[in-house]
């Protein structure tokens, strides 16, 4: 039977580019010049250091802008609000959202069954199983899924026939 996985996934190694273009813009730029501006990825999050409010907005900019050069979507990032850090500076930890967790699962489920079609929806881990008769009956799933209000980007893989 045909089917298909929808999953989130981020590529690290494209993040990891786009923290070392922002180190360089960071190094470059005259309005970062002096600061204590960083930005470094630990596992599966990032650590902003900046001096103030001004510095942070900016180098949220600076995130949004280099990720999507490198076709990483901005919908991945999770802010957490920031908070006060030693020398005067701001930090704020950003999570890199991996996997369909257990509540978009839930929601993409029950959107799927209740629109009639013909599939089979299954939660598998951090991935959401699709299995229908027909291939017809698999691309109006994805095709409900894209017209869903998700900020989380998800990839439709494993299309089997």
């Amino acid at each position: 039977m045909p089917s298909f996985d929808i999953v989130s996934r981020v590529d690290i190694a494209e993040v990891d580019n786009a923290i070392a273009g922002i180190g360089r813009e960071i190094a470059t730029r005259f309005d970062f010049k002096g600061s204590k501006c960083t930005i470094e990825r630990k596992e599966g999050e990032l650590q902003l250091v900046a001096d103030d409010d001004l510095k942070l907005k900016q180098m949220h900019e600076l995130l949004k802008v280099h990720l999507t050069r490198r076709k990483v979507e901005s919908g991945a990032l999770d802010f957490k609000p920031p908070e006060k850090a030693s020398g005067n500076t701001m930090r704020q930890t950003i999570l890199l959202r991996q996997g369909v967790d257990a509540i978009l699962g839930k929601q993409l489920v029950r959107e799927l069954k209740d629109s009639k079609l013909k599939v089979q929806v299954s939660l598998q881990g951090s991935e959401v199983r699709v299995t229908g008769k027909k291939r017809d009956d698999l691309q109006a799933a994805i095709g409900l899924v894209r017209g869903l209000k998700i900020e989380q980007p998800l990839q439709y893989v494993n299309f089997r026939e």
